[in-house]
């Protein structure tokens, strides 16, 4: 992973935890991922007229990517509809790095190194203490069904992760492929808002409209990147790098969200982040 490739996950981490916030910012969720979906087809269907089809054996993994897509997104509207993003975002994306390091290794035959384990177990021990606290004051319990969620969430990043980084090498142009994904994936969640809504859903999504389009831009921005990277380096260590934005999402849910971290969920989420340290150790 030369630094270009590692300056760009970065950036990647960075925009996709702020558009996770203007997420969770939009209390309505449905109206939330109506926007940032429909808003991501449309950016990628201008993207689509200036760049090339990808090959006809990136498709598969493209349809398969757009459907796993929707259900994260419909488990992240589950999650943030349940938890506090400071909470939900950690778990959710500190899931997926872990998953895919042993999913590259089945499918792609990307094996992890010794460091890579280990930071898989560092990561893991990271996860278990941002799951369990859960607790909002003394005696009460963790939302169980919020972090079942979020956990959810985690593995379905973690297959199209995947997915992706096998499509998006057999496309031929980075560009097209996450233009396609995100017409394919942008469709479905506007469709359902229009059904179930009906005529009231303009007037709904009107208010909401600048931030949510913004969410979209910066959702494209963030995966195109990463899609990018994973054309240039392994799977594995991209997936850890870019769940670095797990300590932007932690910030941003403390300065603007004002929720509770605390000392042991910072401790537990800097965990998380030495584990990522280590699957890059190599790379």
């Amino acid at each position: 992973m030369t630094p270009l490739i590692a300056a760009a996950v970065l950036f990647a981490a960075l925009t996709h935890a702020s558009w996770n916030a203007i997420a969770h910012t939009i209390k309505d969720q449905l109206v939330a991922f109506t926007l940032i979906s429909g808003g991501g087809a449309a950016i990628g269907a201008v993207l689509a007229c200036f760049t090339s089809l990808p090959r006809g054996e990136a498709w598969p993994y493209l349809l398969v990517s757009a459907l796993l897509h929707v259900g994260y997104q419909v488990l992240l509207m589950r999650s943030f509809s349940l938890g506090d993003f400071g909470q939900m975002y950690p778990i959710a994306r500190g899931t997926a790095p872990l998953v895919v390091t042993v999913l590259a290794a089945v499918f792609v035959g990307e094996l992890p190194d010794a460091w890579q384990m280990a930071g898989v177990a560092v990561a893991s021990a990271g996860l278990v203490g941002v799951a369990l606290w859960g607790l909002k004051a003394a005696g009460t319990k963790p939302h169980w069904p919020a972090l079942a969620a979020a956990l959810a969430t985690g593995l379905s990043i973690a297959a199209y992760t995947v997915t992706d980084g096998v499509g998006v090498r057999n496309s031929g142009t980075s560009l097209g492929y996450i233009a396609w994904l995100m017409i394919l994936e942008g469709l479905l969640i506007p469709a359902y808002a229009v059904y179930t809504r009906r005529g009231r859903l303009v007037a709904q999504l009107r208010p909401h409209a600048p931030l949510g389009l913004l969410g979209a831009a910066l959702s494209m921005l963030a995966y195109g990147l990463v899609l990018w990277a994973q054309t240039r380096a392994a799977l594995a260590p991209v997936a850890a790098l870019r769940e670095s934005s797990i300590v932007v999402g932690a910030a941003i849910g403390s300065v603007f969200f004002k929720e509770r971290f605390g000392k042991p969920r910072i401790a537990a989420a800097g965990l998380l982040v030495v584990g990522i340290g280590l699957m890059l150790h190599t790379s």
